[in-house]
């Protein structure tokens, strides 16, 4: 071969596809292939196929696989004489290195793929009953079964038949392959036989006319007796008939094996009988079945065996499966089947997975199934077990829109051809896209993308899959936007009870009032119109995820009337994905969120990056320092003409800030599709009593600021703190909270003390009425009952006053509740000088006595017994139950009265920090501070969901079970698990109470 030939064919092979050149003019120059070397049509039609080096190879397997010389010669003459051979023959060994084994392991079956008569080109069972018609063992069948599939393969590589024809060749050849495996168990048991009549029915991909390339072959068998033969008798014969088959087609041979068979949709799965008579099913169905079965049984048919009794079947199971959506717990059913995918799939094969994976087959498969169910009870035309067939009849009565159905349809139809090809090359069952170069390359030029494959290939995939993900949502929405909207002459659309129930599927109760706000947001030609019919379909998809779907829909309604001319709200929600399901999720999570929201419907700028309204405010949900806070209302405050104007800016702030705050808690509690579950639940309760107690802070530095300015000017004739107590002064605040507080002053010089006191109390008496007033803002109550004598005493004081009560009066619960006191507004060096004063009382230098251990014990027992309220349950009171707050902080205060004064650690306001502190000094386990810290924040998240589920504060669980399902889902709880959150919750408790007992009553704690 001269330097010159050489180059030129070298040049020749890169130019037709190959990749490794030299391999490929080394393989054209074997004896084998030296008579076609340089035939045109040979090369041109490798560099067709979709791995040219791979065909090549396979081919040079063939020949040299030939019995006899004749026989290689007439390989080779039909090949180049006959186009359809030639494209068929070289396409399969391009594209599948298992059916080029097959061929040099049986070297004559490459003449079925020479006929090209009508039957061929579209075969069904008939024709491949005949292929299989000579097997009589396992052997023989996998041998037959293999050259039927060639046959398919070679149809389907060359695009004679596109991705569903060759899905329901597949599943026709499952259908023959079944039958003669039948006939064989059969024939090696005569008298199972006879003694019983036995019906395979067809499940799955292969009852739905879709399978795959390798798949498993889903069955159920059903069984009667023939010929007066005892039931019980005929049923063991059907067993062993039904595992005879299973295992012809399932164990491997020399020749390998077919696919397994797996009978695991059967009733009770692998738990029940194999084999049951048609009654049995029957009673299981009408009594057990879950709604998944049902939902299985979409794909059932008769596919080997006895054909009346198959049929027979059919037709008594059928009708339940139309009647699936009436059951009790459909709903339920629906919201859990809807929420299931990824969990199971390992993390490294998330984003390969062509079934399971996010925007994978299932969605489409599961969608469709599931609107089957909903619509398909009224409307038979419905009722396909193929997957692209019920789409399209979905799509023809209105039930999907035409548009979304062809882009799933064209998405389904290239996600199943990838993953043909994928298994077609080592026929192997795998759904996951590989990640080698080389396997990539071939796939994509399988699939004709032939000017840059791998990239091209991704492109699409990523195309397609994020097109099903999108789409999936809308399939079951946008149709019920079509039902109120005005549509084009001609077109369909769901009728009113269509319509009513889907939205009864999804999960709402109110279904005519869903609808009516559907056509008040959706309905008309105007721009607003248009942009709330692009929007609703996923919206209404999350608020179905929520608790309360009725309720997100009527808030987005009240707040779109609200908004909906404002240039920027629809804009904000379109454009950015956050905001739009950030404001699903708190629309829908209760009532709290949404007053607010209501009260100023503004703030939904909040809930994006912060280009709207609101965004000089802050922006998105990260709240804010008490610092910008203060700022910001003092700013308000300067700029208002009286008291009241500057308190009710004030109070507008604080409004708008318990929304964020609100906003982001739900966010991270419930988690968006950009935003995971926040998993650290002491991080959500840090968040929100840190900036609800800062927010309150600023709130009344502000306020005190606008009475003053107000009163006095610029100065106050007596110096004036107001220090933080309870849960303020613990930087533990939630949503529903009073402001404890202690109010100290000190009259300036020259001032007289009846003067001083005398602005003081106005000070405090303004404050509390200016923030009380009934208003748009939610009032803060200021509780001062924890000053010196308690509500009988006054309610300022000065710090000398302070100062000889506690040297002759002070209590020891009164030290007790010093421990959590934090000055937070008014003159910083009063508020510090008064810390100064009660640190000897709240960290004793001595500890406490053991009459003041016995006191505050007694306290704890008397305040069980008297502060419960009558008819609660003390399991369920976050407050006062066992292993509740008031156990945790009374334990934990305890120990700060015997040791802060030798642990600095300790002299801390806030609960969780001083248990930290607590731990780290020895004064407690590791186990036990973790369980009493598990306690502390799982009640107060209960207390903070009770606020934004009811909109009024509550210290245990609703009852109305859709108020405590929504306070389940704001805890991690799915739909029908409330009652495993009550029990969790009382596990918790339970060995927090231990805990607490064990160091509370313990003397040498």
């Amino acid at each position: 071969m001269t330097p010159g030939r050489r180059s030129s064919t070298f040049t020749r092979l890169l130019r037709h596809g190959f990749t490794d050149a030299t391999a490929a003019e080394r393989l054209l120059d074997t004896p084998e292939l030296a008579p076609v070397r340089d035939d045109p049509f040979l090369l041109e039609a490798l560099g067709a196929t979709a791995d040219p080096d791979l065909a090549l190879h396979g081919l040079v397997r063939l020949l040299e696989a030939q019995p006899a010389q004749p026989a290689h010669r007439e390989l080779l003459d039909t090949l180049i004489a006959a186009k359809p051979l030639r494209d068929r023959l070289l396409g399969v060994l391009g594209a599948s290195t298992a059916l080029a084994d097959h061929l040099a392991r049986h070297p004559t079956d490459w003449q079925a793929l020479v006929t090209y008569e009508h039957q061929d080109l579209h075969p069904g069972v008939t024709e491949f009953e005949r292929g299989l018609s000579g097997a009589t063992g396992a052997v023989d069948l996998r041998v037959a079964y293999r050259r039927c599939l060639l046959s398919i393969a070679a149809r389907d590589v060359c695009g004679t038949t596109d991705v569903a024809e060759t899905a329901a060749e597949l599943a026709d050849l499952a259908t023959a392959t079944l039958r003669a495996a039948l006939a064989i168990a059969q024939a090696a048991a005569p008298e199972d036989a006879a003694a019983c009549r036995l019906a395979v029915i067809g499940m799955g991909k292969c009852g739905g006319h879709e399978l795959n390339y390798v798949s498993d072959v889903d069955v159920i068998f059903v069984a009667e007796a023939a010929n007066g033969t005892d039931e019980t008798k005929a049923l063991k014969s059907a067993t062993r008939l039904a595992s005879a088959l299973m295992r012809i087609c399932s164990e491997t041979t020399v020749e390998g094996s077919i696919w397994p068979v797996d009978a695991n949709l059967r009733p009770e799965g692998r738990n029940g009988p194999l084999v049951r008579t048609l009654s049995s099913h029957l009673a299981y169905y009408q009594r057990w079945a879950k709604t998944w079965e049902f939902q299985a049984l979409l794909k059932a048919r008769p596919v080997a065996g006895d054909e009346t009794l198959g049929q027979d079947y059919l037709d008594t199971l059928h009708p339940l499966v139309w009647q699936a959506a009436d059951r009790d717990n459909f709903v339920a059913d629906v919201q859990k089947m809807r929420r299931r995918v990824v969990d199971n799939i390992p993390a490294a094969e998330v984003d390969r997975e062509l079934k399971l994976g996010p925007g994978g087959l299932r969605d489409v498969e599961f969608a469709v199934q599931l609107l089957q169910l909903v619509h398909g009870r009224t409307d038979p035309t419905l009722r396909s077990g193929t997957t692209l067939d019920a789409l399209r009849a979905l799509a023809a009565g209105g039930y999907v829109g035409r548009e979304d159905a062809a882009r799933l349809d064209e998405a389904y139809r290239f996600l199943r051809a990838m993953e043909h090809r994928i298994q077609l090359y080592r026929l192997r069952r795998t759904h996951l896209v590989p990640t080698a170069e080389e396997d990539l390359r071939r796939l994509g030029r399988s699939l004709g993308l032939r000017a840059n494959p791998v990239t091209e290939l991704n492109r699409e995939w990523k195309r397609h899959s994020t097109g099903v993900r999108r789409l999936h949502e809308k399939l079951f929405y946008r149709p019920l936007l079509d039902a109120v909207a005005q549509l084009a002459p001609g077109e369909a659309r769901l009728s009113p009870e269509a319509a009513r129930e889907r939205l009864v599927a999804l999960g709402y109760a109110d279904p005519a009032a869903a609808l009516r706000h559907l056509e008040a947001l959706a309905s008309g030609v105007t721009r607003k119109a248009a942009i709330q019919r692009t929007l609703l379909p996923v919206l209404l998809g999350w608020f179905a995820d929520s608790a309360d779907p009725d309720a997100g829909l009527l808030n987005f309604r009240k707040v779109s009337d609200a908004l909906g001319k404002t240039p920027w709200y629809l804009r904000l929600l379109r454009d950015e994905g956050a905001a739009a399901e950030n404001l699903a999720r708190v629309l829908s999570a209760g009532r709290l969120a949404p007053d607010l929201l209501m009260r100023a419907p503004e703030a939904v700028a909040l809930l994006g990056e912060g280009d709207g309204a609101g965004a000089g405010a802050g922006t998105g949900l990260t709240a804010r320092t008490r610092t910008a806070l203060e700022q910001e209302i003092l700013a308000a405050v300067s700029r208002a003409e009286n008291a009241e104007q500057g308190v009710t800016a004030a109070r507008g702030v604080r409004r708008r800030e318990l929304f964020r705050t609100a906003a982001a808690d739900i966010v991270a509690s419930y988690g968006t599709e950009n935003t995971p579950v926040q998993a650290d639940q002491g991080a959500l309760v840090d968040l929100v009593g840190g900036a609800v107690s800062d927010l309150t802070a600023a709130t009344l530095a502000g306020t005190l600021r606008a009475v003053v300015r107000s009163g006095w000017g610029d100065t106050l004739p007596t110096k004036f703190a107001i220090i933080g107590m309870g849960r303020f002064g613990g930087h533990e605040l939630g949503y529903g909270s009073d402001a404890d507080v202690l109010f100290v002053h000190e009259p300036r010089d020259g001032v007289a003390e009846h003067e001083a006191a005398a602005a003081a109390n106005k000070v405090v008496a303004e404050m509390r009425r200016l923030l009380q007033l009934p208003s748009a803002d939610p009032p803060l109550l200021i509780d001062a009952d924890l000053r010196p004598e308690g509500k009988s005493g006054p309610l300022v004081r000065t710090l000398k006053s302070y100062e000889a009560y506690y040297r002759r009066w002070s209590l020891v619960w009164e030290s007790q509740a010093l421990l959590r006191a934090e000055p937070f507004a008014g003159d910083a060096d009063l508020g510090r000088r008064f810390v100064e004063l009660i640190d000897p009382l709240r960290y004793p230098a001595r500890g406490l006595t053991d009459e003041a251990v016995r006191e505050i014990r007694r306290l704890k027992a008397r305040m069980e017994s008297e502060r419960l309220p009558r008819g609660a349950d003390p399991r369920l009171h976050t407050k006062l139950g066992p292993g509740g707050l008031s156990d945790v902080e009374w334990t934990v205060q305890l120990l700060q009265l015997r040791h802060a004064h030798e642990i600095p650690g300790l002299r801390t306001t806030r609960t969780r920090a001083a248990l930290a502190a607590a731990h780290e000094a020895g004064l407690l386990s590791e186990e036990e501070a973790a369980i009493l810290d598990e306690a502390w924040v799982l009640a107060t998240r209960v207390r903070n969901a009770v606020m934004l589920v009811r909109g009024r504060a509550g210290d245990t669980f609703p009852t109305q079970p859709r108020e405590l399902a929504a306070v389940g889902r704001y805890l991690g709880y799915g739909e029908g698990h409330a009652g495993d959150m009550l029990d969790a919750y009382g596990r918790t408790t339970r060995r927090a109470r231990t805990v607490m007992e064990e160091l509370f009553y313990n003397d040498g704690a």
